[in-house]
């Protein structure tokens, strides 16, 4: 193998003031122990919350670390105890592992476990290259014929927006979902989900020039925000809010709900603290739910409804993996179609 080829992009230290550092030279990765797989890494998406990790808002991360969760690739070896994957299985990591043995994990909340420890971009060297090693209780099953990029973003778009609006949301037919940050990753999954089910969707843009794009989704109705205060829009009364962006939008989303209305939290795209009004909780009854990240059986469900009806994978575009820095300022701009992936 030719050593100008890029093994991965690694963060040396948290902040913008550095680029990711490239590491160039033949593959020597690791044989896998125990529990652990080793993945050929075919895509690895570029999520916000790369960029959350980048500055150093996450007080445990460490560094130097390879960055990204959002993998999918091809078993290449496994360690000795390793029961539910075999070599040329093709799979897709999620955030974290799971012990398996705690409340949160034997209820079937592998996403909630408490003695996680194999963190992918915080813990552990993530997907920003050509191996990843995963425990096995961070993996689960894709299909053969997945187009690489689109597979690897599944779970931290489909998969993330499937639980919070169907596991944990108890999204029912016939309701008013909202959904903000619509043209994101979360958000365009969470739009397409939510027609499938809703009677009405509500997309949440901040310009103009994301209308489009979202209505070809399914959105019912779309309200370009750029203050958000979407909720003096005149909405209908919404049943269950997506709220995919933080605090700029948090307030609009709880005041656009109907009594006794749910309000499930993704995303956090600043680290402002958000003003709660305790009384409007009580009085209408209203529900903050956080979610966590999808399980093995949110993926399974969720597949199975890809493979019903396939959805359509907002993919902005692809970049190589040596143009990851790029890929993480882009996506700090904003304004995108769904995510960035690199492809080593």
């Amino acid at each position: 193998m030719s050593t100008t080829t890029c093994r991965a992009a690694r963060l040396e230290e948290t902040g913008w003031e550095r680029d990711l550092a490239l590491d160039f030279g033949p593959d020597e990765p690791a044989a896998p122990i125990g529990e652990e797989v080793l993945v050929r890494v075919e895509a690895c998406g570029v999520c916000f919350r790369d960029l959350i990790d980048r500055e150093g808002r996450i007080p445990f991360i460490r560094t130097p670390i390879v960055p990204g969760h959002e993998v999918c690739g091809r078993v290449v070896a496994v360690g000795p105890d390793v029961a539910d994957f075999q070599v040329g299985d093709r799979v897709g990591t999620m955030h974290r592992d799971a012990c398996g043995m705690c409340t949160a994990c034997r209820a079937g909340n592998t996403s909630l476990c408490v003695a996680a420890a194999h963190v992918l971009g915080l813990m552990a060297d993530g997907g920003y290259a050509r191996f990843v090693t995963m425990p096995e209780s961070g993996l689960f099953a894709l299909p053969d014929g997945m187009n690489a990029a689109e597979a690897a973003v599944l779970h931290c778009t489909f998969g993330t927006a499937w639980r919070s609006m169907v596991t944990v949301g108890g999204l029912a037919r016939g309701e008013r979902v909202l959904v903000t940050g619509a043209n994101g990753g979360v958000g365009s999954a969470a739009v397409q989900i939510a027609a499938r089910f809703a009677s009405e969707v509500v997309a949440v843009v901040r310009s103009a020039e994301h209308v489009a794009f979202v209505e070809s989704l399914g959105a019912t109705r779309v309200v370009v925000s750029a203050d958000g205060q979407f909720h003096k829009a005149g909405l209908p009364p919404i049943d269950l809010a997506i709220e995919n962006v933080g605090s700029a939008c948090f307030n609009a989303s709880l005041r656009s709900l109907t009594v006794g209305g749910r309000l499930a939290i993704v995303g956090n795209v600043d680290a402002a603290r958000v003003e709660l009004n305790l009384g409007l909780l009580v009085v209408k009854g209203l529900k903050v739910l956080g979610a966590g990240g999808a399980t093995r059986s949110d993926m399974a469900a969720m597949l199975a409804e890809h493979a019903r009806q396939p959805f359509q994978v907002a993919i902005d575009r692809t970049l190589p993996l040596e143009r990851a820095d790029e890929a993480q300022r882009t996506v700090k701009l904003g304004g995108l179609h769904g995510r960035i992936v690199l492809l080593p």
